[in-house]
């Protein structure tokens, strides 16, 4: 299961409880981390070796999840990633808001190595 952020359980129960406007980002990003955040924010993403987020689409809800719908792919150019332990989605390209976070089995990728996250394996929600 993928735990959301303080930031995105904040914005939910204000929209919903309070009636405060959230508008949602137009693009979600997926993010690779070494080492967990939390629901604060924190963690280590990946940096260098052509590290980018990369944008992530997700299809409509259904029993309290929903998975990704594009194939995502990242290539390490140039220097190793190290160990990727955990993904997260945030509402930016760079800085921004991380949304929400989970662990993922531990995948060493080196300097000419992908890592690649197919149609429907990053469930989000209950899973």
């Amino acid at each position: 299961m993928a735990d959301f952020s303080d930031y995105l359980e904040n914005k939910i129960l204000d929209h919903v409880f309070r009636n405060t406007a959230y508008t949602p980002p137009a693009t979600i990003y997926l993010a690779l981390y070494t080492a967990a955040p939390t629901d604060a924010g924190g963690g280590t993403q990946v940096t260098g070796g052509g590290y980018a987020r990369k944008a992530v689409t997700f299809g409509a809800a259904a029993g309290g999840a929903m998975a990704n719908t594009n194939l995502i792919d990242f290539l390490a150019t140039g220097a190793n990633f190290g160990t990727i332990t955990h993904v997260g989605v945030f509402d930016a390209l760079t800085a921004g808001n991380l949304l929400a976070w989970k662990a993922i089995s531990s995948i060493v990728i080196n300097d000419g190595d992908t890592i690649s996250f197919p149609i429907g394996s990053i469930i989000m929600g209950q899973d």
